[in-house]
């Protein structure tokens, strides 16, 4: 049963949080890959031509590896001849550690990974997902210009009709397969524009009061971005490209703390559908078309198919958080807040985000965490 919320509550659900967040996970330099678990499987997601490879594969064929500028590079294989009915290699990779409700996420990249069949993505999702939420912050296919955002929940969340935000929505129900999406408006924010503008980067904030998602192409990251070391402020950064206020989705109802995944795939249940692919692509509007004229044969076709990412950064009001198993069902406790540099936790190979146990949060620190975070929204109210 749903209740209904008094007046303040409603206004006070609508309106980002804005209070100080503190860097609780840096993932950058050298040590970019600690911390993160490789799928090692192929694609049984989204039925992509790709096998997503262990961190031991991954590493051998540089395919996921740290660049002399000292960015992290995420690509697919283009050197290696793929016969009929194989499928490419890729890589997709998952944080270990979860971020609560009370997060900003602040990627920071200078290349997407774009091209006929390509379908690369930025997300975060629950521990028992699809169930407990999940956040695409960067998607897009084959050679679309800008960036698609969306929330995908179970049913009952949904965006308002009329809310602030400079992208423009597609879909208003977020448990549909498309998710409530959200195309962004501002240039240069997928493709080859991205890349010749110097790449952008994206803020996201997970919050009480709700989802909101900010992209700036390289010449206009405020300086609270650039400058935001060991905290950051979401006061000054205007109007988000994305928003879903808690007004019409229940933030603690549907989503639970989060982990970040990286991933890039090729063809599949979107870049592949013959009408998207041959939209930007051409072909002949077969099925088989985008499999048939990328995947195949020699990976030339895939030289800007890669991520290069300068670093992502997690603030928080509490602290990173790690899945335990307690009494056959997870509890979140919180993890030791360290820079993936200094992190003792390695990396591993994980094939499991089809499956899980229902996840609980432990109680009072969960409990405290969102207070707080409500908190913060009402002083920002009383300002």
């Amino acid at each position: 049963m749903h209740i209904a919320k008094p007046w303040g509550a409603v206004i006070l659900a609508s309106t980002p949080a804005f209070a100080a967040y503190n860097l609780v996970k840096e993932y950058s330099g050298s040590d970019f890959f600690s911390g993160w678990d490789f799928y090692g499987n192929y694609d049984n997601l989204t039925s992509g031509d790709v096998i997503w490879v262990d961190q031991a594969n991954a590493t051998q064929s540089q395919l996921a590896y740290v660049n002399g500028a000292g960015h992290a590079i995420i690509k697919v294989d283009n050197t290696t001849f793929v016969p009929y009915n194989y499928k490419r290699n890729s890589v997709r990779i998952t944080t270990q550690e979860y971020f609560p409700i009370g997060s900003v996420i602040v990627f920071d990249a200078t290349h997407l990974p774009y091209g006929c069949s390509v379908w690369p993505s930025f997300w975060t999702k629950g521990e028992n997902w699809p169930i407990g939420g999940e956040i695409d912050i960067i998607e897009a296919v084959n050679l679309m210009t800008y960036n698609q955002m969306a929330l995908h929940t179970q049913n009952g969340c949904t965006q308002p009709a009329s809310v602030a935000q400079t992208g423009t929505t597609g879909n208003t129900n977020c448990s549909t397969d498309a998710g409530c999406t959200v195309a962004e408006k501002q240039p240069n924010s997928f493709g080859e524009s991205f890349a010749s503008a110097g790449g952008g980067v994206w803020a996201t904030q997970f919050d009480s009061s709700g989802i909101y998602i900010w992209f700036w192409t390289r010449d206009s990251v405020p300086s609270s971005v650039t400058n935001g070391s060991n905290s950051i402020d979401t006061s000054s950064w205007g109007t988000p490209s994305a928003a879903y206020p808690s007004s019409s989705c229940d933030i603690g109802e549907f989503f639970t703390p989060q982990q970040l995944v990286i991933d890039i795939t090729l063809c599949g249940n979107w870049a592949g559908v013959a009408s998207v692919y041959q939209s930007t692509c051409g072909g002949d509007g077969s099925a088989t078309a985008c499999y048939l004229d990328n995947v195949i044969n020699n990976g030339t076709n895939y030289a800007n198919a890669y991520f290069e990412i300068s670093s992502i950064k997690v603030y928080s009001t509490s602290s990173a958080l790690v899945a335990t198993t307690s009494g056959g069902s997870t509890v979140f406790v919180s993890a030791t807040a360290t820079s993936s540099g200094s992190s003792s936790s390695g990396t591993g190979t994980s094939a499991s985000d089809t499956s899980g146990s229902i996840a609980r949060v432990a109680g009072q620190a969960y409990a405290a965490l969102a207070g707080a975070t409500v908190l913060a929204a009402f002083s920002w109210m009383l300002l």
